[in-house]
């Protein structure tokens, strides 16, 4: 299976495996999830098609499918997305891989096209996606492969959305499980994980200080709301923006400044895009922002910043530090573009926590089990996690952290059914 694989350098792996080993040691609920669920040979024979980041916690995971017996195929959404050393290593773990730093970001399709092949040849196959990539190219270049899959499971608010959209559409042909959407995944993930790791990459990679600073964060859902929480944590005084009224009243409750994006590009010295939109931040907002302004995507969408205007409006553009670009404005200004406008914490940095995502891979891990034994009895559709399957991933991170929740009693059972008493 080794040599299936397309991977920059097999003489990496060292590295990489020290890091799915790290992951591994704090990745205490999809090990339960392991051990209590996948081991019961749903999986075995199984393909499995993957298209997420590569790096440890995504190379863990996929590890752990690998075991259960599924046969493993990943390749990633972008090639900024991967860590040679830990596709280096996946593929001396049994997983086959597509995917290189260097391989060009217009052929991402051809690698997830060669997941499909490989997973679909001869067997049954569940799809992991991220931002309905493998899906929208089983639904058309790939057709051939269709009738061989027994269903998707969505890691991104993005991807969940093509799907609806899909289905609102009547063009979805196989019940797709929105991962984003469990409880386990978007409170935790796209909150904490979204928050933390996007500053760490901001911090890491300008080396400047963020207390005091004015960072306009752009989207107040779940993923605004952490990088908010997070940015005001560290000192910083925080502006959002939104297109709904009520995400931008709960914002002003929760003590930020809300404004038209127009309106804080005068004032903003940080933004964060987090919508899922594309050109949130363009020509009009680049033309009123400050000297020394820097701009982030902490969204799952590559074109939140418009890159295409913002070059075309710059008299030059400078590497200036790693994975910082500077783009100088003919009036003298200079802005500043992180991880080159793509989702910053995997662009830029090393993604989620462990912990976090931790939860996100044990989630995705039985949405795998669920397809395999529910194929039959799924509708084509979008559907969410059974309400049981998002429980049990709590409770068991609650065991491993030794804590618990009460169980209602048998009364108040019948006293929350009943409209009498």
């Amino acid at each position: 299976m080794r040599s299936e694989s397309m991977v920059r350098d097999l003489g990496l792996a060292p590295e990489g495996h020290k890091k799915i080993d790290w992951a591994a040691r704090h990745s205490l609920v999809l090990n339960t999830v392991r051990d209590r669920y996948l081991k019961d040979g749903s999986l075995e024979g199984l393909g499995v098609g993957v298209a997420l980041p590569i790096e440890a916690k995504t190379a863990y995971f996929t590890v752990v499918l690998a075991e259960a017996g599924a046969e493993v195929a990943v390749a990633s959404p972008s090639p900024l997305f991967v860590q040679d050393d830990v596709a280096a290593a996946l593929a001396e773990r049994g997983v086959t891989v597509y995917a290189s730093s260097q391989n060009p970001p217009e052929k991402s399709d051809r690698e997830l096209e060669r997941v499909l092949d490989r997973t679909l040849d001869g067997r049954s196959a569940v799809l992991i996606d991220d931002r309905a990539g493998l899906v929208r190219l089983v639904h058309t270049t790939r057709r051939n492969l269709l009738g061989g899959v027994l269903g998707a499971s969505e890691e991104t608010t993005s991807g969940v959305a093509k799907y609806e959209a899909m289905d609102s559409e009547g063009t979805l042909e196989i019940p797709c499980i929105a991962a984003n959407d469990a409880r386990c995944k978007y409170l935790f993930d796209n909150r904490y994980g979204t928050g933390q790791s996007t500053l760490t990459a901001i911090m890491q990679n300008t080396n400047l200080l963020v207390g005091g600073k004015r960072i306009v964060v752009l989207g107040y859902g779940w993923c605004g709301k952490g990088i908010a929480r997070y940015a005001a944590g560290l000192g910083a005084r925080v502006t959002v923006c939104e297109v709904d009224p009520v995400r931008g009243l709960e914002a002003y409750a929760d003590g930020f400044d809300v404004l038209p994006a127009l309106e804080a590009a005068r004032i903003g010295e940080v933004f964060i895009t987090a919508t899922g939109s594309r050109n949130v931040l363009a020509g009009p907002h680049f033309e009123r922002m400050q000297d020394g302004t820097i701009l982030t995507n902490a969204g799952a969408v590559d074109i939140e910043i418009d890159t295409v205007d913002l070059a075309t409006v710059a008299a030059k553009v400078t590497d200036v530090r790693r994975n910082v670009e500077e783009f100088a404005m003919p009036d003298g200004r200079r802005l500043y573009l992180v991880g080159r406008g793509m989702v910053v914490n995997l662009a830029a940095g090393d993604g989620h926590p462990v912990e976090i995502m931790d939860l996100t891979f044990a989630i995705q891990a039985l949405c795998t089990h669920h397809l395999a034994n529910n194929h039959g009895r799924l509708d084509t559709a979008v559907h969410l996690l059974p309400k049981e399957i998002d429980d049990e991933v709590a409770r068991i991170k609650l065991e491993a952290l030794g804590m618990g929740v009460d169980v209602l009693t048998p009364k108040q059972e019948e006293f929350l059914r009943s409209w009498r008493d």
